[in-house]
């Protein structure tokens, strides 16, 4: 992906508008009808719309049928690369492209992915802006490759191996998907590879190789153009005419043909990965394409085998022969083929043949035992909640259409396809366990920790996994952004002129309700668009909380509420939840504990029944609680050896010091884990856990009355305690700079933190502070820190800068992964950037900033989880309902000088911690050359 790194894309079930969603129902089967309107250019562009007027907004999907599936070998990782070549340049918007004009006009940021099927870019914007992203969009298909030169293709390629780097090379078990895909399809198939390619087959890749592919590939006859959201589709019917017509189609394009894939043996490999503190084995065994009957009974099938307690997988693996702290199936469904893994991280030092063995068992006691009426019916009603949840955006809703009108040729599939999800039965689930998992041969990858070969699967062999060398100055430099000449493609009309806004999309805050019930506070939006309710109880404290030698009790108490009640065990609950299509979680935070939930609006009396028994009555489970205990501590040493995670922790320590809680991970120390008994959760619980210190919010299909109804039931029967908040001491800001690293051997990455402990939410120049950052690191590729080490230099995959705060100082933070050999000139570069920011801020920098900041507004409370946002400020903050729009008028008022004192306040370099964690041993004596003395290793070796 362009931002958010995923190649695995499961394409959800579901797109369409639901008409009387809460109204007739026949055989208990919901009646949908989606509507869409849909035309053909005579180029072949497929044109699908979508009309959607409850936000002033639209989302515009450009999907291209092409994926990796479409490369040959050698000449892999073609299509991801276009992914991000598109968002560049072409001729008529000129450098910085898509990204450039996403920012202008409040886009929520120009985005794509890329599977081994499709190539999509997308995002949503405010509907003024509309004519102009389909200018854009037609501007990237017709007159965009002729701006690909050497050097563009030289820097977008040292970006896409950081992209690898960070999600695969630099990952723990990163390398497992490419394992797996190399030994269960043939070299000749098209999934064979990975969909980002590999790191030579992207260097050897020249201009004219990749020029080929783009004129075969994306060309109006192999693309759907979606619009869905708030539009005018007459009008927008004539800008799509306008713009796309006069693009020339290519070759028919044949499509592939179906290919699952053939075991003739069970294959067994194995991989000692740099970055595992635990070991990990996955079984993959072929099983259909996207949209193939059978698909939604093994969907349920795996859905059985693998979630929840009263799983197969988790009765042996987890509860009876505590060989892994859980065990996940997830089903990949393919245009060509499909694949299901069985993955289940083992504790430390098990030996992967016990946990072979115990799948084994797992699989035999559902051949003796099946799936009753009773579980399936809790799997679909789950399913049903997850298809209507994926009608929450209109961003969703276009892609979805994309989708569907690409591989079935019908953008309204939506209605056949949830009748074949709720058509399942026990027969079709055994019936496909039979076909495609009993006695079938599998893929088995074992995955585990240098120099512990031993507990590989018996039998495996050596994976063959190409393990990158990062050598000091090995890459060129590149120099993207030198002016070049290139041939004008022409047009029948003046391309260069960007069309105008049309109209006005404002900021509409929605309607809130408010009620209390005592003291807990409850604020509300009714919205029916679909038939949901989320719920957020939101209960203040969390972690700060905590005594320091019992970290983590946070954690393990949001886990054991959801372990069972006094009249249900852990797995009766869990059916009582899933059984009505809901989902209830409960998670720790640094300053709460919140319970999250999300329901069918029919259903939401009994979710709420559900919650109260789960907050009143904890079941205080002893088996439930060893558990818990032990599972914490296996992902607490799974973090030490993922870079990410031992940055994120390191750098709080640095920031806050080792006696703020603060500096503590939520998840605790072995040690703290360890030392947490029952009796020191259940005194924790009776102090804390108070709705006192209580904050619900609700969005959805439901009336204030009908909301109140089952909040005044728990209200009634919670008993309050008293609660002082703790007031922390802030760390004041460095008085000069430190360097500090952490050694992780051969990291092909350095992960870079910056910055100090810095303003409270609440404090008058945190939002101030905020519009400053924009150009910064807050927006995204407008910023400058993106545009100088991603776009400019190819040193980092995504770079950005940031004030987080709550009612206590937040941090001011600089995040970025960079390859490992240009860590000391990624950070004199942003040295320099922070230096001069103050300086050379322009007016220029504060229109882009505005225009973004206020249009982008338009779409701030789309998503549900939007609407919880602001709820949360709301409530949180004590702030007005429409503090959004009073923001507006500080954006509107802040001057370039303003911005400039706040930068000489606050982004001062020579006053920040400087944290790399990555490969000591070729970096850390670099980075003297820093200025700021001699770098300080907090993990030095250990004398022997």
């Amino acid at each position: 992906m362009k931002k958010l790194t995923s190649y695995l894309i499961l394409f959800a079930c579901s797109l369409g508008i639901v008409n009387n969603l809460l109204a007739q129902e026949t055989d208990n089967k919901p009646n949908f009808e989606v509507k869409y309107q849909k035309f053909v250019l005579d180029n072949g562009l497929e044109v699908v719309f979508h009309i959607d007027r409850s936000d002033p907004v639209v989302a515009v999907n450009l999907t291209a049928h092409v994926g990796s599936a479409r490369e040959v070998s050698g000449r892999t990782g073609f299509a991801h690369l276009f992914e991000h070549l598109l968002f560049l340049e072409s001729e008529n918007l000129g450098k910085g492209g898509l990204d450039k004009l996403s920012a202008k006009i409040g886009g929520s940021g120009a985005n794509g992915s890329t599977s081994r099927d499709r190539t999509n870019y997308l995002q949503t914007v405010p509907k003024d802006a509309l004519e102009k992203m389909i200018w854009a969009e037609a501007d990237k298909l017709g007159w965009f490759i002729n701006t690909v030169t050497a050097a563009v293709l030289e820097k977008e390629k040292q970006v896409v191996k950081n992209e690898k780097r960070q999600s695969s090379d630099n990952a723990p078990y990163g390398h497992n998907w490419l394992v797996i895909d190399q030994n269960l399809y043939p070299q000749d198939h098209p999934y064979h590879w990975q969909v980002i390619g590999s790191l030579a087959d992207l260097q050897a890749a020249t201009l004219d190789d990749v020029k080929q592919f783009f004129q075969r590939w994306y060309v109006p006859n192999n693309v759907t153009l979606t619009l869905a959201g708030d539009f005018d589709p007459a009008q927008a019917k004539k800008w799509v005419e306008k713009y796309f017509s006069e693009i020339k189609a290519s070759e028919k394009i044949t499509p592939l043909k179906k290919r699952a894939a053939k075991l003739n043996k069970t294959i067994k490999r194995y991989h000692e990965d740099n970055f595992a503190n635990l070991p990990q084995i996955t079984r993959t065994y072929p099983t259909v394409e996207q949209y193939h009957a059978d698909s939604y009974a093994l969907n349920v099938l795996f859905e059985y085998l693998a979630n929840g307690k009263s799983a197969p997988l988790y009765i042996v693996l987890v509860e009876d022969q505590k060989l892994v702290p859980n065990a996940n199936m997830f089903h990949q469904t393919s245009e060509l083929a499909g694949q299901v893994y069985l993955i289940a991280k083992a504790y430390s030092d098990i030996d992967l043949d016990e946990v072979n063995k115990g799948i084994d068992q797992a699989f035999e006691q559902f051949e003796k035992d099946g799936i009753s009426e009773q579980d399936l019916k809790r799997i679909l009603a789950t399913q049903e909640t997850n298809f209507y949840n994926q009608l929450s955006s209109v961003l969703g809703k276009g892609a979805q259409l994309a989708y569907y009108n690409i591989y079935t040729g019908d953008p309204g599939y939506a209605e056949k396809e949830i009748a074949a999800i709720l058509s399942v039965t026990t027969a079709d689930v055994k019936r496909v366990y039979n076909q495609y998992i009993k006695n079938q041969n599998y893929v088995v990858t074992s995955f585990v920790p240098k120099g512990k070969v031993n507990l590989a699967v018996q039998g495996s062999t050596k994976a063959r996994v190409t393990e990158e060398q990062v050598v000091q100055g090995a890459e060129k430099q590149v120099a993207p952004n030198l002016a070049t000449t290139y041939a004008k493609t022409p047009s029948t009309f003046d391309r260069s002129k960007e069309p105008p806004y049309g109209g006005s999309a404002e900021a509409i805050v929605p309607n809130i309700w408010q009620a209390q019930l005592d003291t807990i506070q409850i604020l509300g939006i009714e919205v029916d668009e679909v038939p949901l309710v989320d719920v957020e109880i939101v209960i203040d404290g969390g972690q700060l909380l905590e005594q320091m030698d019992k970290v983590g009790m946070t954690n393990i108490l949001a886990q054991m509420l959801t372990s069972g009640t006094k009249n249900k065990t852990p797995e009766e609950l869990e059916n009582a939840i899933k059984q009505i299509g809901a989902s209830i979680e409960v998670e720790a935070n640094k300053e709460d504990i919140s319970v999250r939930v999300n329901t069918l609006a029919k259903n939401y009396a009994q979710a709420m029944d559900l919650v109260a028994e789960i907050l009143l009555e904890p079941r205080w489970d002893k088996k439930e609680f060893a558990l818990i205990k032990q599972q914490t501590i296996s992902q607490i040493l799974q973090q030490e050896a993922n870079p990410r995670s031992v940055a994120d922790n390191k750098f709080n320590e640095l920031i806050y010091g080792e006696n703020n809680i603060r500096a503590k991970n939520v998840l605790g120390s072995e040690d703290s884990v360890e030392s947490i008994s029952l009796a020191d959760l259940k005194t924790f619980y009776q102090k804390y856990i108070s709705p006192n210190q209580t904050r619900v919010h609700i969005v959805g299909a439901l009336n204030k009355k009908s909301a109140l109804a089952s909040l005044s039931e728990l209200k009634a029967n919670w008993p309050s305690s008293k609660v002082t908040q703790p007031k922390l001491v802030t760390p004041s800001k460095p008085q000069q700079s430190k360097v500090y690293f952490y050694d992780i051997p051969n990291a092909k990455q350095t992960v870079v933190n910056i910055g100090y402990a810095a303003l409270a939410a609440i404090d008058k120049d945190y939002y101030p502070a905020t519009i400053m950052n924009y150009i910064l690191g807050g927006g995204s590729f407008a910023s400058q820190l993106t545009q100088s080490l991603r776009e400019g230099k190819g040193y980092t995959y995504g770079i950005y800068s940031r004030f987080t705060g709550t009612k206590d100082p937040g941090t001011f933070r600089i995040f970025s992964q960079v390859r490992s050999n240009v860590t000391l000139e990624s950070a004199e570069l942003i040295k320099e950037i922070l230096e001069n920011y103050g300086k050379e801020y322009s007016q220029q920098d504060l229109a882009t900033s505005k225009s973004f900041l206020i249009k982008s507004n338009a779409r701030a409370f789309e998503t549900a989880n939007a609407k919880l946002g602001l709820l949360d400020n709301i409530s949180k903050y004590n702030w007005p309902k429409d503090y959004v729009k009073q923001r507006e008028q500080t954006v509107k008022n802040i001057t370039v000088k303003d911005v400039k004192v706040l930068a000489d306040k606050y982004l001062n370099p020579n006053q920040m911690i400087w944290f790399f964690v990555g490969d000591a041993n070729t970096q850390l004596p670099r980075l003297k050359a820093l200025g700021y003395g001699e770098p300080i290793l907090l993990n030095p070796p250990k004398a022997e």
